[in-house]
């Protein structure tokens, strides 16, 4: 039996149009994986039992010998450094349905738009952009209200986000696009392949909610509690008006309690090649929903990555790369 690292179990995946579902162990139980090959289902990767027992058996001898700190920090309980954007090929300002959107290109060749969460901003894709600029020509941008982006006194909604997205689109003459989007970005990208499907080539949406129903209390959660101190932290250092955080974040938190409503209609008539993804851990997003779009999504692949939550392109940037890359390269 071939074993294959974590890092490397994207490159055995199948054609886009069939089914992707990656089932694993957390790391703490095993770094490698077996292929087990594709069924009607889609494709299982599981976990050696064999590397799960030796792993386990040297963490209690080091444990044993003093060497290993058995309550440390899982890694889904991290929340790593905001990453910086590597030096950009041009940015600017584009004056989009009474906003400035901030925006930044990279590199050359098709396409591919970042799309960043809520309350964030497009630093947050740094180590993305650097894996995809060599291959890619890739746009980030700071959605309405966000980082660098001003915003007005439109209600935010992510119809209107979508539309953003469309005028930036519009403005750099760029006539489709690869989306990638994390949570709200994720989110935007399924509302733009429903209503405007002509301007997607493909959509990874990772960490997305279909409905409000489809997220957890995220009060509860301290990590997302330090993300949204940091983001009052970095909105205040980059917004064009720093001291109306408070103000911003409630009409954030109020679009979160009230959108989206995709129905299921709208999520079978999808045609655009997709992938659904989130990390096991995720904080935010209950993995029934997640499961809910990947199933009516038609020819939807399901990605749940090991050990990651809400941030996994920042916790694993090199799993959560390989799988992006991937996605991309397929046809």
């Amino acid at each position: 039996m071939k074993l294959w690292p974590v890092s490397q179990i994207y490159r055995f995946s199948p054609q886009l149009n069939e089914p992707f579902r990656a089932v694993s162990a957390t790391r703490k139980q095993a770094r490698y994986f077996r292929w087990d090959g594709c069924g009607s289902s889609g494709c299982i990767i599981a976990h050696t039992m064999h590397l799960k027992f030796l792993l386990i058996s040297a963490f209690a001898l080091a444990a044993a010998l003093g060497t290993v700190r058995l309550h440390a920090q899982e890694p889904w309980d991290h929340l790593p450094p905001t990453p910086t954007l590597p030096k950009a090929e041009r940015s600017g300002y584009a004056p989009v349905d009474g906003v400035r959107l901030w925006y930044a290109v990279f590199g050359h060749g098709e396409p591919v738009i970042l799309l960043h969460g809520g309350l964030a901003n497009s630093n947050y894709w740094g180590l993305q952009v650097r894996a995809l600029e060599g291959r890619y020509e890739v746009i980030v941008m700071d959605s309405r209200g966000h980082g660098r982006s001003t915003m007005n006194a439109a209600p935010f909604g992510y119809d209107l986000m979508a539309k953003d997205v469309l005028g930036l689109m519009d403005y750099l003459h760029i006539p489709k696009a690869a989306i990638v989007g994390w949570s709200d970005g994720a989110i935007v990208g399924l509302d733009i392949a429903i209503h405007h499907p002509g301007r997607v080539t493909k959509l990874f949406a990772f960490a997305a909610n279909s409905d409000p129903s489809g997220v957890k209390d995220i009060s509860k959660s301290p990590l997302f509690m330090a993300f949204m101190a940091r983001a009052k932290r970095e909105y205040e250092k980059l917004s064009p008006t720093p001291g109306r955080f408070g103000e911003f974040q409630q009409a954030i938190q109020k679009m979160w309690a009230t959108q989206p409503h995709f129905t299921d209609a709208q999520l079978r008539s999808i045609r655009v090649p997709t992938w659904i993804v989130d990390g096991d851990h995720d904080e935010a997003i209950k993995r029934e929903n997640t499961d809910h779009m990947a199933r009516l999504i038609p020819g939807a692949g399901e990605l749940i990555l090991p050990g990651v939550n809400h941030v996994a392109f920042m916790q694993d940037p090199v799993m959560f790369n390989e799988a992006l890359l991937h996605f991309l390269a397929t046809r």
